[in-house]
């Protein structure tokens, strides 16, 4: 039994799965509010499933790159969690969340997932195939990256930082699917297969979240 908490963008996410696939899950707006949300929404999945916390195995969380507060709140539940069950911890990016998901909708060339990082930047990553991720992820300018990738127009881009560029994309001939979140539902999927495969869940205490960059407060202060 695998708990996945996706928290990594606007949204808060909880999915439920076992060895036979996703069991329950729940999307909510998280708008800033993702400590006030996630709990709730943990309860709710496992009520959803029939299941208490005690028929957790492991759990699995979306390290980004993100939002600072969504990864923060995310990552320190699971962390909690998973210490106070006495579980291991599955680290799953937001960018392969979200390739994975076009890939499982049967998409077969390259793709970019790209996640909003605000301030004029995107935080991104490139996949030539499921799991086959071929660079970053890493936090680039949208203009630049749309400059990269007008010489691979096949490349389907897709997150949320591909919907909020999505004009200076198209108008570089590059496609946007239309996935913008990511999935928990694939986040436990993700997981659930290299369990499978025999990957081992790390110590709550070793799992870090991906920023990429300082805290927005961090970067005022400075700044000031």
């Amino acid at each position: 039994m695998l708990l996945g908490i996706e928290t990594a963008a606007g949204l808060v996410g909880v999915a439920l799965a076992d060895a036979d696939g996703p069991l329950a899950g729940v999307w909510l707006r998280g708008d800033r509010r993702h400590a006030e949300t996630l709990a709730p929404a943990v309860e709710h999945v496992l009520a959803q499933a029939g299941v208490s916390l005690a028929d957790v195995d492991a759990i699995a969380v979306d390290v980004g790159p993100g939002l600072f507060t969504g990864l923060r709140v995310g990552v320190a539940t699971a962390q909690g969690l998973a210490a106070g069950l006495g579980l291991g911890v599955v680290e799953v990016t937001s960018v392969d969340v979200l390739a994975q998901e076009v890939y499982d909708g049967g998409w077969e060339g390259p793709v970019a997932a790209l996640v909003d990082a605000r301030r004029q930047e995107v935080f991104v990553a490139s996949y030539e195939g499921p799991g086959v991720q071929t660079e970053g992820p890493s936090r680039q300018s949208p203009e630049a990256l749309a400059g990269k990738l007008a010489g691979a127009p096949g490349t389907l881009l897709v997150g949320t930082g591909a919907h909020r560029y999505a004009a200076l994309f198209r108008g570089a001939g590059l496609r946007v699917a239309a996935i913008r979140e990511p999935s928990p539902r694939v986040l436990v999927s993700i997981a659930a297969g290299r369990l499978a495969a025999g990957a081992a869940p790390v110590p709550p205490a070793s799992v870090r979240p991906v920023y990429l960059r300082e805290a927005d407060a961090r970067i005022n202060w400075v700044q000031r």
